[in-house]
C-alpha cells in the first residue's frame, strides 16, 4: 500500500483512501509511489491545485474530470479561485492551472472541463468559451467537443428581462489530434429494439421495410439503369442484414431522392463522392446501440453536500468521461474534487484517482464518501 510506502508524509487516512498535505516533496513522492500501486483507493492532496499539479511527475494520469468554481459565482471554504477582482484575472489563474494539467497528463490523455458562465453589467462573459480558445491557442488542447449539460431542472431566475438558464458546457480536450485513448462503446444509449416480420417483409427497428427505399429507386431519374440494378442488389444485401440480425437499422439515401447527410462538395466530403459515383450510400446504425450525443441530459446533484458545497456536481456527469477515455487501470484526477464526486465514481468504477481541494472540510466530505462511512 502507498500509506506504507509514505507514511510520514500521511495527513490521514480512512479506509483505502490517503490523505496528503500538498508540499512538493510529498506529492511527488506519493504520486510516484501510487502510479505503481494495485490499490484503487483515491488519494487526496490538500493544498492550491497549481502548486499541487506543479509537483507532479509528467504524464503520470490518463483523464482529467473536473469541475472548478465558477467566477464571482460563490464563496466557498477556504477561498480559492472564482474570487479574483476581475473576470480576466480568473480566465488567466484557470489557464495557468490548465497549462500543469496538460503536463500531467499522458500524450494519450484526456481532460473534461465543466465551467458554467457569468454576468457583469448585464454582459453574459462567455467565460467558458473564453478559456477553451486560450487551452487550444496557447496551451496546445484540442477542442473534440463542446457537450451541452442540460439539466433538465434547475433553480429559479427571477430575472424578468432574461431567459432562464439550463445548460452549462462540457469541455472534452485532448492533447493529440489522434491516438488518445477513446472507447467509443464504453457510453452508448440502449440499443434498438430488434427487427421483426410483416407480412412476410423485414422490418428494422424503425419500421424500414425497402418497399419505400425501392419505389425510389424505380422512379429515380437520376440513377442508370445499372445504377439502380446496383442499388436494388445493396438494398436487398441490407434487408438480409437486417434480417439475420447484424444490423438493427439503416437509412438509404439515395442521389436526387431522399435528404442527404452531407455537404455537396465531393473534395470535403467522403458521402458527397460516394454518392456522386454510385447513386447512393447506407447508414447503418449499431447493434451495440447508439453512440452518445453532445446533449447530456442529466439532472443536477441535489442530495450530498449541500451544507458545506454549494454546487456539487452529478456523479453522472463524471461516469462517461471516464468510461470513454480512463483505461482500465488508469489514473483520473479532480483538482478541484470539492466533496469527492470524481473520485467516488472512479473508485466504483475500478480505477485509481487523485482529488486535490483547499479546503479540510470538504476532504472530510470525500474521504468519507470513498470509504462508504
Amino acid at each position: 500500500m502507498v500509506a506504507n510506502a509514505i507514511q510520514g508524509t500521511l495527513y490521514a487516512s480512512g479506509g483505502n483512501v490517503i490523505r496528503v498535505e500538498g508540499d512538493e516533496d510529498s506529492v511527488s513522492g506519493v504520486m510516484r509511489e501510487y502510479i505503481s500501486d494495485k490499490s484503487t483507493g483515491p488519494v487526496l492532496f490538500h493544498g492550491d491545485a497549481k502548486n499541487v499539479l506543479a509537483a507532479m511527475p509528467n504524464a503520470c494520469v490518463d483523464v482529467v474530470v473536473t469541475s472548478p468554481p465558477y467566477y464571482m459565482k460563490r464563496e466557498y471554504l477556504a477561498g480559492g479561485i472564482g474570487l479574483e477582482d476581475s473576470y480576466k484575472e480568473f480566465i488567466d489563474d484557470l489557464v495557468a492551472i490548465c497549462k500543469e494539467i496538460y503536463r500531467v497528463l499522458k500524450p494519450t490523455g484526456s481532460f473534461w472541463l465543466n465551467l458554467g458562465d457569468s454576468y457583469q453589467s448585464k454582459n453574459l462573459l462567455m467565460i467558458p468559451q473564453r478559456v477553451a480558445i486560450r487551452l487550444m491557442d496557447e496551451v496546445g488542447f484540442v477542442l473534440r467537443n463542446q457537450i451541452v449539460w442540460n439539466k433538465l431542472k434547475g433553480a429559479p431566475d427571477n430575472a424578468n428581462d432574461k431567459l432562464r438558464t439550463l445548460w452549462e458546457p462540457v469541455f472534452f480536450l485532448t492533447k493529440e489530434t489522434n491516438g488518445y485513448y477513446f472507447d467509443v462503446d464504453a457510453a452508448r444509449k440502449t440499443p434498438r429494439k430488434a427487427k421483426s416480420v410483416k407480412h412476410g417483409a423485414v422490418v428494422s427497428a424503425t419500421g424500414v421495410s425497402g418497399v419505400r427505399y425501392k419505389r425510389k429507386i424505380e422512379l429515380s431519374t437520376e440513377l442508370s439503369d445499372a445504377e439502380k440494378q446496383d442499388a436494388f442488389a445493396a438494398l436487398d444485401n441490407m434487408l438480409h442484414q437486417v434480417e439475420m440480425g447484424d444490423v438493427p437499422d439503416f437509412r438509404m439515401v439515395i442521389r436526387g431522392a431522399t435528404r442527404t447527410t452531407h455537404g455537396d462538395s465531393a473534395k470535403l466530403s467522403g458521402r458527397a463522392k460516394e454518392l456522386a459515383e454510385k447513386g447512393y450510400y447506407f447508414l447503418k446504425y449499431s447493434n451495440k446501440g447508439a453512440k452518445i450525443s453532445d446533449v447530456w441530459d442529466i439532472i443536477p446533484e441535489d442530495t450530498q453536500g449541500r451544507k458545506y458545497h454549494y454546487a456539487p456536481y452529478p456523479e453522472d456527469l463524471v461516469k462517461n468521461p471516464i468510461a470513454l477515455t480512463c483505461p482500465p487501470g488508469g489514473i483520473v484526477l479532480d483538482p478541484f474534487v470539492g466533496t469527492g464526486t470524481t473520485c467516488r465514481v472512479a473508485l466504483d468504477m475500478g480505477r485509481k484517482s487523485v482529488g486535490v481541494d483547499l479546503s479540510q472540510e470538504y476532504l472530510d466530505i470525500a474521504e468519507r464518501r470513498c470509504t462508504n462511512e
